[in-house]
């Protein structure tokens, strides 16, 4: 069981934090601080290279500590939280990815509260300095302040389209 836990953090964390390096540099594909900023202004959100640098950097501390297993319950909800601003970005498309829709977000929170459950597992951080187990509680906890964080954010940095450009995307005239 531990193998399979030490594989699925490795291969999620590290997912999450490859990311959240695309949307700041060049690395692993991104296109750089600019690229990240643009991509953040189409989808809607105020804030710019600030919006960029702290969505990256969410995506990065909690994939790293999540692939590390420590301090799993605070990478889990730091994942939580930055896919969940993912999700409502795509949840317009629908659930399947090949309508950029909200699968893979989806998975990727389901995993991290899954992690937050089982814990980190016997090869990791925390179980190296003694911090598990964690508390199954913890897993709702993680749940909550994950949703809730990322939905607050969408709901503070995203701009309303201005009439015109609902009325477009509905198909109205």
């Amino acid at each position: 069981m531990d193998t399979g836990i030490l594989i699925l953090r490795l291969l999620v964390g590290l997912l999450i934090a490859g990311h959240g390096v695309q949307k700041i540099s060049s690395h692993l594909g991104g296109r750089g601080l600019e690229g990240g900023t643009e991509e953040f202004r189409a989808d809607g959100f105020r804030g710019g290279a600030l919006t960029a640098l702290a969505a990256g950097g969410g995506q990065i501390g909690s994939g790293l500590l999540l692939a590390a297993g420590f301090l799993t319950p605070l990478a889990a909800t730091g994942a939580i939280g930055v896919m969940t601003v993912a999700l409502t970005v795509k949840w317009q498309n629908g659930l399947w990815v090949q309508n950029d829709g909200y699968e893979y977000p989806l998975v990727l929170i389901g995993t991290a509260a899954a992690l937050a459950a089982t814990g980190p597992g016997a090869w990791s951080l925390d179980t190296a300095l003694g911090l598990t187990p964690y508390p199954l509680w913890w897993t709702a906890l993680v749940l909550a302040a994950g949703v809730g964080s990322g939905l607050l954010t969408r709901l503070a940095l995203h701009r309303q389209a201005p009439a015109a450009a609902r009325t477009a995307a509905r198909g109205e005239r």
